[in-house]
């Protein structure tokens, strides 16, 4: 099978370079491009990180080489992954859909675009139909924010089974959500109360994900979400405190059965699509970051201390992969999701 070219947007930054591990040896995808600031174009790839190389994983051999191009779009590839951040991606990712290519981004700008699917593959794979109404010769899709996609995976087993009211999460966030300033926070010894536009995130973004769609448009979910968003010192993965009311009480049993038999990529053979997507533990002390957090090779939320909830009707404790699930490995299932849905030809 001939591979599609990909590009990377940002390829110097933390979600870039895990992009540029992720798509090592990928089945569908070639990566034949990478661009990034004017500081670092021209440059080849390893020169333009430096000891900026900050994944747990030694750069690929076949990306140290690769000279750094300028984010126009003028690249060689079919696809572009935007790793960008948020102060340039807007103005780039739309430039680079008026140029025909598809972009499947990381960054906030276009999520909650009105002709722009915010797209996690399980919950609303239909929401790709609404690509047709965006104006350009390509399109963009987005993936949500790496706090807001684990906790709608969990919920739409809940919503399809048994109704979802109203949600209470606080998040405890990886120190990797904050791309290169992470490394510089005034963690030790701490805990950050708060993360800049991060609550806003997390309370509206999953109702776009659990939208329905009527006639060509998103109709939001009619959930009423309450975040409290922490920053902690965790290198990779974000915890959840997560309680519950829904629009029908099930038994314990039927809550944990409709986590466990959720699955609702089974059989499309998406290269990244975890097997299954949410992971149930029963001990007391799971989901940690440190032993959960690479559950189906990051791309699983496991789900843990799953209880009754004396003021709501269940809460529960889940963990993502940030940087894997939350950010480069969401778009690139997103990717592959187009590529069988035939969009990327």
């Amino acid at each position: 099978m001939k591979k599609i070219k990909v590009g990377v947007l940002g390829a110097t930054g933390i979600v870039g370079q895990w992009f540029i591990h992720l798509l090592r040896d990928h089945p569908w995808f070639e990566l034949t491009a990478l661009a990034a600031s004017e500081k670092s174009a021209d440059r080849p790839y390893e020169e333009a990180v430096g000891d900026r190389w900050k994944i747990p994983y030694e750069m690929p051999d076949y990306a140290k080489g690769m000279k750094v191009r300028d984010c126009t779009p003028d690249l060689d590839c079919r696809l572009a992954f935007s790793g960008l951040d948020s102060s340039v991606a807007g103005p780039v990712e739309t430039a680079f859909a008026e140029a025909d290519y598809v972009v499947s981004s990381n960054s906030k700008n276009h999520r909650m675009d009105a002709d722009v699917p915010l797209l996690v593959p399980e919950v609303n794979h239909d929401h790709l139909e609404v690509v047709k109404r965006q104006k350009t010769p390509g399109f963009i899709v987005t993936n949500p924010n790496c706090s807001a996609i684990p906790l709608a995976l969990v919920l739409k087993p809940l919503l399809d089974s048994f109704g979802v009211a109203e949600v209470f999460v606080a998040t405890m966030q990886a120190l990797s959500g904050a791309g290169f300033k992470g490394f510089e926070l005034d963690i030790v010894d701490n805990i950050l109360p708060h993360i800049g536009g991060e609550e806003p995130k997390v309370e509206s973004e999953p109702l776009k994900i659990l939208a329905r769609v009527q006639n060509g448009e998103f109709v939001n979910a009619e959930i009423k979400i309450s975040a409290h968003c922490n920053r902690v010192n965790v290198q990779d993965g974000h915890l959840e405190a997560v309680s519950v009311r829904l629009d029908r009480k099930p038994t314990l049993e039927e809550f944990k059965g409709a986590l466990k038999t959720f699955n609702p990529l089974k059989g499309m053979d998406l290269p990244f699509a975890p097997d299954p997507p949410i992971v149930l533990r029963e001990e007391d002390d799971r989901p940690q970051p440190k032993y959960d957090r690479d559950n189906g090779k990051g791309m699983a939320v496991t789900v843990g201390r799953v209880r009754e909830d004396p003021v709501w009707d269940y809460k529960f404790m889940l963990l993502g992969h940030n940087t894997i699930r939350g950010a480069a490995g969401a778009a690139l299932l997103n990717a592959e999701l187009m590529k069988v849905k035939g969009l990327l030809k």
